[in-house]
């Protein structure tokens, strides 16, 4: 088996090298031996590269990407947890789809001040409700007059 050295590693991935020894520190990932003072990794590194960049895409913590390989170093997803990341990414993309129609129709809103605008007002008293905690924006409705 051809080993690759952490500077293949890097290029290949486009990870630097300083983050592929921050990931063996945190045992994520495991080099197989030195070629010199160059870090060896067996091919399947890269597919846990892949995940590890999949993983912190989805939110995913250190701790729980590395929850997700098994003892042999290859995955070992439990499907509850991705379907608990599935919903709690749902919920964002709700609320940043509230946030962007909100802040569409303020942008676009035809009253000559954003005070005078009942869907302004409304969206001001669900977002003090909510007092800063994090739940669900409530979507702007359609504005009836011509902009």
């Amino acid at each position: 088996m051809k080993f690759l050295d952490i500077g293949e590693v890097a290029q290949t991935s486009g990870m630097t090298p300083s983050a592929l020894r921050y990931y063996e520190a945190a045992g994520l990932i495991t080099s197989v031996s030195r070629h010199g003072l160059r870090r060896q990794f067996s091919p399947e590194v890269l597919l846990q590269l892949k995940l590890i960049a999949m993983g912190k895409a989805a939110g995913f913590s250190l701790d729980e990407i590395g929850g997700m390989f098994g003892r042999n170093g290859l995955p070992n997803i439990s499907r509850d947890v991705i379907h608990a990341k599935v919903e709690e990414i749902d919920r964002k993309i709700c609320e940043l789809v509230a946030l962007r129609d909100t802040l569409r129709h303020v942008a676009d809103c035809p009253a000559p001040s954003h005070l005078e605008c009942p869907t302004f007002r409304r969206l001001l008293d669900v977002a003090g409700k909510r007092g800063g905690k994090r739940g669900k924006m409530e979507k702007p409705k359609k504005s009836r007059r011509p902009i």
